[in-house]
């Protein structure tokens, strides 16, 4: 797997010397072209989106009050995630480790009392593609993942599992190839200890995610047949046809709807979930993209209203020309969750007209 990595782009002595002497215009156009990849690396650190946009502020506010004494050693994309990683650690600290429920523990059989929502509990957050525009130009073949592969929900979840500091080496090395004394530079550390972080958490991810990527799935399934799929899909929901949707599952699919804790695993169960909460409810669907994933919009229609409302993203894993996995990013629904900010990040509309 091989990555591209972006050159400096505006960062020229010039522009550089500008901002030193307090001219916001050039600083703005200095550290423009890397705000798209400072966020998606935050991202990766935190699993938020929301927590992404507070350490990318964090680093912005940083940079400009320290661009004066910035002296020019490593290009500015360095200092810049330098300043990024550390703001998105400090972030860390005071944030427990963002969840999806596949990872709390076993599926439950349909019928389980849902229960309680987890006040102890952080979600991952789904990504919305359009926020991250690649500023790339060149390869870098020592990077382990592609950058659209760092998206993958699976391979956000994995990460969580590492420690913040762990979590930090192993991005800046295997999904933005820094060197390891760069990295080193980057987290105030030596060689060794980045080595040494690197191999525990590569011990603990690679056992996490799965061996083939979904962007490999969704180039061998080809864009016509993803259409098709996604299709299918939305037409069995909104005609509450189960036993077409069932078709489109492999036999072990699961379920999740963060931020409920109860979800199913195996097409009966699914199948049971799907007859008793989804098909009695009148559906509308817009297919979009997260986590460089097919992903599905839902609304729910709303007599009260007389609309659709905005209810949960679909975030869809493939397993060849079938769904092994939906993990459902619930905006609202019956249950009464407040409404998030979920729907507006992906620039969706809260309310679809009857």
């Amino acid at each position: 797997m091989t990555l591209v990595q972006s050159t400096s782009g505006p960062d020229d002595q010039a522009l550089l010397d500008s901002a030193r002497s307090g001219s916001e215009e050039a600083y703005r156009e200095l550290i423009e072209v890397h705000r798209s990849e400072l966020h998606a690396h935050c991202y990766r650190m935190l699993a938020s989106v929301e927590d992404a946009d507070d350490a990318v502020q964090d680093t912005l506010l940083r940079a400009w009050r320290g661009i004066a004494r910035f002296e020019g050693r490593s290009s500015v994309r360095t200092w810049l995630f330098k300043i990024a990683t550390n703001a998105a650690l400090d972030l860390a600290k005071s944030r427990s480790k963002r969840e999806l429920p596949i990872g709390l523990g076993a599926a439950s059989p349909f019928g389980t009392d849902w229960g309680a929502r987890p006040l102890d509990v952080s979600w991952l957050e789904p990504y919305p593609n359009e926020r991250y525009i690649s500023t790339s130009s060149r390869p870098t073949p020592e990077a382990r993942y592609e950058l659209r592969e760092s998206f993958e929900l699976a391979f956000v979840a994995a990460l969580q599992l590492l420690p913040a500091n762990q979590r930090a080496a192993y991005l800046l090395r295997e999904v933005m190839a820094y060197s390891a004394i760069e990295t080193a530079e980057i987290l105030d550390t030596t060689v060794a200890a980045v080595n040494s972080s690197l191999q525990r958490a590569r011990a603990t991810i690679d056992p996490n995610i799965p061996t083939s990527s979904q962007q490999a799935a969704q180039a061998a399934l080809g864009q016509a047949k993803i259409r098709e799929l996604a299709t299918k899909y939305c037409d069995a929901i909104e005609t509450g046809d189960v036993a077409a949707l069932m078709k489109l599952l492999t036999e072990d699919a699961t379920w999740s709807m963060p931020p409920e804790t109860v979800y199913f695993s195996g097409k009966r169960d699914v199948a049971a979930f799907i007859q008793h909460d989804v098909v009695p409810q009148r559906w509308r669907h817009i297919v979009v993209n997260a986590n460089f994933q097919l992903a599905i919009a839902g609304y729910i229609f709303d007599d009260d209203r007389g609309c659709y409302l905005s209810t949960v993203i679909d975030v869809v894993t493939l397993n060849g020309d079938l769904i092994s996995d939906v993990t459902g990013f619930l905006s609202s629904d019956v249950r009464g969750f407040e409404r998030s900010s979920v729907f507006p990040r992906f620039g969706l509309p809260l309310e679809i007209p009857a």
